[in-house]
């Protein structure tokens, strides 16, 4: 099977998540859309068309994908699969060639000719894909196309038992009288031969499958809720993870999570409330860093993407992070908030903006460029990876180089905006433990 997965026009909506990471690559339920297609069909061959910036970082992490290749394209007939499909990769198994798969209106899936490959330019694929869609019977493809980060968050719980139930599983043998507490069905309960579960952890299944991968560790006080996916070598540190919570490779997670995306080679070890949020690689949550989910009215919560406010039409929706973020002791996020590559958070004791820029920092509550560009920040990121036994290599200081340069725009308007008018906050009027706060405008 010959696949490629393309990304379309609407991939900006996805800012700041997929800045640095073609649409594909974002992680709902167990997978990444590439992973789920490799996980689920039997592919021999697969590329992808990406935006060109991200050429060199993708090709170095899959070698074996062809990356913009109108040559190979021009080949062997290909399954061009959108890579904002959210669908059961089984459905691939046997497409008519003479027909186009349709979520919304848009395309989910074709099959090119490499007679007509010549008519799709790799590093902008849609105009050539809508062209040729017009020329096949459209049919349902069934599952959705997902237009921005909070749909990813959105569907997660209900991708997390799909994607449960795609998979084989190795059962981890639990003993008649286990030191942790399994509550629901063992049918529902994958754990890995080589994950730790320490003592008083308890797996609660009543309401959706739990998937304990390799080499995680759930530490005395863990609550686990159903469904989940904590990825490989994750650990859990006396924490409340409620369900629909997707928690990545290499994570160190711990304090209050719902309803949540870790991608993964995330830090939210210590307290603190992560609620309706994507939170990319290589992020720090300091201690007592929380998000409010939810406006005191209870009103849709609008987010803004690259700085234009968009309604989500939804009244659960928390933050969305972008990698290499690092935030201070105490930092609190408001609703709907968007903050971007590479920040820099040392709050002032109120809620954050709802929009801080990629390559800039928040001060003592002040909106600023970075003092000494992004040079000292290239090297934070360098060490944190090593902390994690990965390299910043020449390839991926040049795309992060790149996307400030792409940034520099929404930046200065962020600036412009922040010295115009002074941020106010909202103070919470909810005593839990979530923080509740209206919008900032």
């Amino acid at each position: 099977m010959r696949i490629a997965l393309f990304e379309d026009q609407q991939v900006a909506n996805f800012s700041p998540i997929a800045l640095l990471r073609p649409v594909f690559e974002l992680r709902c339920g167990h997978f990444t859309a590439r992973e789920r297609i490799e996980q689920t069909l039997p592919i021999q061959e697969w590329g992808g068309l990406i935006r060109p910036w991200l050429e060199e970082t993708y090709r170095a992490l899959h070698p074996d994908a062809r990356i913009n290749d109108e040559a190979w394209l021009a080949q062997r007939p290909t399954l061009l699969v959108n890579g904002r499909w959210l669908g059961d990769p089984r459905t691939l198994t046997h497409v008519d060639a003479g027909r186009v798969g349709i979520v919304d209106e848009q395309v989910a899936w074709i099959v090119v000719s490499p007679d007509e490959a010549v008519l799709i330019d790799a590093n902008a694929p849609s105009d050539g894909i809508e062209q040729l869609a017009r020329t096949r019977k459209p049919i349902d493809a069934g599952g959705r196309l997902v237009a921005h980060p909070w749909d990813l968050v959105h569907h997660n719980g209900r991708q997390l038992t799909t994607d449960y139930q795609l998979r084989s599983r190795a059962q981890h043998p639990v003993g008649s009288t286990p030191q942790f507490a399994i509550q629901g069905s063992l049918q529902d309960v994958h754990i890995d031969l080589t994950a730790e579960i320490d003592p008083y952890v308890v797996i609660d299944v009543r309401r959706g499958p739990v998937w304990i991968d390799g080499g995680v560790r759930l530490l005395p006080f863990t609550r686990i809720e159903g469904p989940c996916f904590i990825g490989r070598e994750t650990q859990v540190f006396r924490a409340h993870v409620r369900e629909g919570t997707s928690i990545g490779p290499v994570c160190r997670v711990g304090g209050e999570i719902e309803e949540s995306i870790l991608h993964g080679f995330a830090n939210k070890y210590h307290d603190g409330f992560l609620g309706h949020s994507y939170v990319c690689p290589w992020v720090n949550l300091g201690a007592l860093t929380s998000n409010s989910d939810l406006k005191n009215d209870y009103s849709h919560v609008s987010v803004p993407v690259a700085g234009a406010s968009v309604d989500t039409g939804s009244t659960k929706v928390g933050c969305f992070i972008g990698d290499h973020t690092k935030t201070a002791l105490g930092t609190l996020f408001n609703t709907g908030s968007s903050i971007g590559v590479m920040t820099m958070l040392l709050p002032g004791g109120e809620l954050l903006p709802k929009h801080v820029p990629s390559f800039s920092r928040l001060w003592h509550g002040e909106l600023q460029p970075l003092p000494e560009g992004i040079g000292p920040s290239v090297e934070i990121a360098r060490t944190a990876m090593a902390r994690r036994n990965r390299e910043l290599t020449p390839a991926m200081e040049r795309l992060l180089q790149e996307v400030c340069r792409q940034t520099e725009a929404e930046r200065q308007r962020a600036f412009a905006r922040a010295k115009g008018q002074p941020q106010v906050a909202a103070r919470s009027a909810d005593s839990g433990s979530r923080l509740t706060a209206g919008e900032l405008t």
